[in-house]
């Protein structure tokens, strides 16, 4: 009995066979002594999280208190160096303040690093659990049209959609979302696999419970960790995937700043004006870089077949 204790006690921690309504205020919202042991436990992360706070906030705020206007046109100040009066990081060839740019172009950076990859998770958890629990030919239908998105580059599949839909930020966010589907479906549809077997869902499944009450209340616990610990791990690269279709002419459109765009304008000035472009390069690997880092601690966190 004792034995057969320890394997149940091994098969939930593995699993993490714990209920939505647990998992909310657990594993979500810890209580000030757990905030204290993540901050010990992983302070680079906590670093990296503040700093990523710190950019949201500032995207929100900013412009709204900002006293330079981002599209403000100063030919007499083309490409002042940064520390000048009035413009601490400089300005571009038409006298634009750099700060102000960097500060808007940050609510697109965030928006198309988040939103697609929230899209793409719903999504993904939607066609895996249908996969899963619902039919053997929509599985096979399902993954078979996963396959076909893998063969092809996901940088090129984002530029064909984002080509075809026409440049702007709703149609970049929805080409970055369509190269994400495919493998957050897989990913989810890996976790069924490994969940749908377990003796919890077979006891659900015996006591008379119906396919879509199994994925509520027992298979979608169980997937939320590991699927959004995932996620923001893609978070960081969708950021370098959006600043590259802006920088192609794929995203963000003039006057609007992002920081794609911003490189991409200041490439030619690389030799005589060289923070144009260094700015917005250096915001986009501190934030990837960021995000990169929390997803690691996030994945210990959350992802139950990361502590076993």
């Amino acid at each position: 009995m004792a034995r057969a204790g320890q394997g149940a006690e091994d098969t939930e921690r593995v699993l993490g066979a714990t209920q939505l309504r647990g998992l909310i205020p657990w594993r979500l919202f810890p209580q000030w002594d757990q905030v204290a042991y993540i901050v010990k436990a992983y302070p680079a992360a906590c670093s990296a999280g503040i700093l990523i706070v710190a950019v949201g906030l500032l995207s929100g705020i900013g412009p709204e208190v900002l006293p330079m206007e981002p599209n403000k046109i100063d030919i007499y100040s083309q490409y002042a160096g940064p520390g000048t009066p009035g413009h601490l990081l400089g300005t571009d060839i038409q006298g634009r303040d750099i700060m102000a740019r960097l500060i808007w172009g940050s609510r697109s950076a965030l928006a198309v690093a988040i939103l697609p990859v929230s899209i793409a998770a719903a999504i993904g958890l939607l066609l895996a659990s249908i996969a899963g629990f619902f039919g053997r030919f929509l599985e096979i239908t399902i993954l078979r049209s996963t396959d076909v998105l893998f063969g092809l580059p996901p940088f090129m599949l984002a530029v064909a959609v984002a080509a075809s839909l026409g440049p702007g930020l709703g149609n970049m966010v929805i080409a970055i979302t369509a190269i994400l589907i495919a493998p957050m479906t897989r990913v989810a549809h890996q976790i069924i696999v490994n969940i749908r077997e377990q003796s919890f869902v077979e006891a659900a499944r015996a006591s008379g419970a119906r396919n879509h009450q199994i994925v509520w209340h027992h298979v979608l616990p169980n997937m939320l960790p590991p699927v959004m610990a995932y996620g923001v791990s893609l978070v960081g690269l969708q950021i370098v995937f959006g600043a590259g279709l802006s920088f192609i002419g794929l995203g963000v459109q003039p006057p609007d700043a992002d920081w794609g765009k911003m490189i991409a304008e200041g490439q030619d000035a690389l030799q005589d004006a060289p923070w144009v472009a260094a700015f917005p390069g250096l915001c986009i690997f501190v934030v990837a870089a960021a995000f990169n880092i929390v997803s690691d601690s996030v994945r210990d966190v959350l992802d139950p077949y990361t502590r076993v």
